[in-house]
């Protein structure tokens, strides 16, 4: 006669099976798993071990949805594509679990994604949500206002959905404009980009302009791109600026990737970088500091934004400042420009 299949000889483990195994309360086991902070350590960690070798896992969702409430923090990315993301995620994944939470992250590629992964989140009951500055649904704000639950935007300004939180991106692009100029380039051109990104990349573009016009410089060599990633659009912005301006003697670029694409490009026709052409990237990427002429950057501590944005949400005092919470960021001058 076949095995049985695993469902019909094996029960499903409850709670209670845990606590009597354990020798303590169905309560203790619960808290061991929503409010691991009320349990003493040793008592806590024979609970816990004593759940792994029976195979239990708390079916929490009932609690959730009673309480109105978890110990869990829902993240919204727009990609992991972008270095800066994966450092954003490992601060706020650390932070949070520093304080006890769970934390649970999706990627919406779209504003339309996004409002629909809020509202998954939404639906889980999440203690609080991290969203990315950029462009979103208009239902979105409508949706959060309605809701009780905290909201911060990492790379946020002043007009965030609940509190900002990040660095001056304004103050990041001048500062690494001045260092160009300072170095003596002067047809300088400009990368922008449209579409998406939100204050990430559209407060570079300003604080430029001020930077050139203060300089007396022309800032007449900005090239506007739709996606701000892949070796191949800095060769297509080398080959773009140059037919414009053969006198083109620096490049900003978005990000790393996309300088480290113009370094390549350079190389291949021939242009000494910095001595003929200046490269600056964004992000500080590690394939930035292999790069031989190494890049100069700007480092945004994206994981401090990530604990930043929990500190933010766990907080209410926080949370009910309007002004944005700031993080480091700095300009690391290597090589290249």
């Amino acid at each position: 006669m076949p095995d049985a299949p695993r469902s019909e000889v094996q029960k499903r483990l409850t709670m209670q099976d845990v606590a009597r195994a354990a020798g303590v309360s169905p309560m203790t086991v619960s808290n061991c798993f929503r409010y691991p902070d009320r349990v003493q350590e040793k008592t806590r960690n024979a609970v816990l071990k004593m759940a792994s070798e029976m195979g239990y896992v708390p079916n929490l969702s009932a609690g959730l949805l009673a309480a109105g409430s978890s110990q869990v923090i829902g993240a919204v990315l727009p990609s992991m594509r972008n270095s800066s993301f994966y450092n954003y995620t490992v601060g706020l994944r650390r932070a949070a679990a520093e304080r006890g939470y769970q934390l649970i992250t999706m990627i919406a590629e779209t504003p339309e994604e996004e409002l629909a992964a809020v509202q998954s989140l939404l639906g889980l009951r999440v203690a609080g949500l991290a969203l990315v500055a950029g462009p979103h649904m208009p239902e979105l704000r409508r949706l959060l206002d309605r809701a009780d639950t905290p909201v911060v935007e990492s790379w946020g300004g002043e007009q965030a959905i609940g509190r900002g939180v990040g660095y001056d991106v304004g103050a990041a692009s001048r500062q690494l404009t001045r260092h160009l100029i300072a170095q003596g380039r002067r047809r300088i051109g400009f990368v922008e980009v449209s579409g998406g990104g939100g204050q990430r990349y559209s407060m570079r573009l300003p604080a430029f302009r001020q930077e050139m016009f203060a300089a007396g410089l022309a800032d007449d060599l900005v090239l506007t791109v739709r996606a701000a990633d892949g070796f191949g659009a800095g060769a297509r912005i080398v080959d773009e600026f140059l037919a414009r301006d053969a006198r083109l003697d620096a490049i900003l670029c978005p990000t790393d990737v996309v300088a480290v694409g113009a370094v390549f490009e350079c190389n291949r026709r021939g242009l000494e970088v910095p001595e003929e052409v200046a490269v600056a990237g964004w992000g500080d990427y590690d394939i930035g500091r292999q790069l031989y002429p190494t890049l100069t950057t700007i480092v945004p501590y994206a994981d401090e934004i990530g604990t930043g944005a929990i500190t933010v949400l766990l907080d209410p005092k926080l949370r009910a400042v309007a002004a944005p919470l700031r993080t480091r960021f700095a300009l690391e001058i290597r090589q290249s420009a």
